[in-house]
């Protein structure tokens, strides 16, 4: 996590109903139930204060973001917008959707302006880091239009690993979720984050993108989340997240 200075210390109830874990009462109960551990080792006491600058809560195993100064922001990339804060050019960027929020944002690995979905924005550098980096194994799903028909065998040739001129790629995840004989929607899982590297491995097998959509990172799911708009991970998502990315 970001470095944050000491604050006077706050009761545990305050600190959790602030972070969303819900009502301060639910948050007593949760804490009298000992599912409330703090820094790792000591089950939480009613009365317990913390400093929610420098503390690690978890309730139920899962970590709780207690900094409001920190921010995780699910956002819907429409196509056409470039994954970039600004552009010298001019053209629409995520900056554009984030002008009006108190904090300066950044987006975690990037998505080519032709394709739509899910992207992560905070402000949250070690969170931002190891996110992006593929040695956390955060499996990244998107859901291609291609051309059909699909082969029947394209499947397993997916799943034994495509070799591309920069070098071979693990495919985690592949099944084709609608199909006709001009067009097939096909989902593909991946943990890495190559340049264009879906649109390269369909490409690569002869089945060209016409559109793409990236629906999930890891335990963060797009749903029915409109193009365009912004919402916050919810405390479910960050704490999964947080225990895959070891913080």
């Amino acid at each position: 996590m970001s470095s944050s200075p000491a604050t006077e210390p706050i009761r545990l109830q305050k600190v959790l109903a602030s972070a969303g874990v819900g009502s301060r009462r639910h948050c007593e109960q949760l804490i009298a139930a000992g599912r409330v551990t703090i820094d790792g080792a000591g089950i939480a006491e009613l009365g317990s204060r913390v400093d929610p600058g420098v503390a690690v809560v978890r309730v139920d195993g899962k970590r709780i973001n207690l900094r409001a100064d920190l921010m995780y922001l699910v956002f819907n990339k429409p196509r056409g917008v470039v994954t970039a804060m600004s552009d010298p050019q001019g053209r629409p960027n995520i900056g554009d959707f984030v002008k009006d929020l108190p904090e300066r944002l950044f987006h975690v690995g990037r998505l080519d302006a032709e394709t739509e979905g899910l992207l992560v924005l905070t402000n949250d550098g070690d969170f931002a880091h190891r996110l992006a980096h593929p040695s956390h194994g955060i499996v990244k799903t998107y859901i291609a239009e291609v051309p059909g028909p699909v082969e029947r065998s394209l499947a397993r040739r997916m799943l034994d690993g495509i070799v591309l001129e920069d070098g071979p790629v693990a495919v985690h995840g592949f099944r084709v979720l609608d199909a006709t004989a001009e067009r097939v929607l096909v989902e593909v899982s991946i943990h890495e984050g190559r340049n264009h590297i879906i649109r390269r491995l369909l490409d690569a097998v002869g089945h060209p993108v016409n559109k793409l959509v990236r629906v999930a990172i890891g335990p963060i799911k797009l749903g029915d989340q409109r193009s365009g708009t912004l919402r916050e991970l919810t405390a479910d998502e960050l704490g999964q997240l947080y225990r895959q990315l070891e913080l």
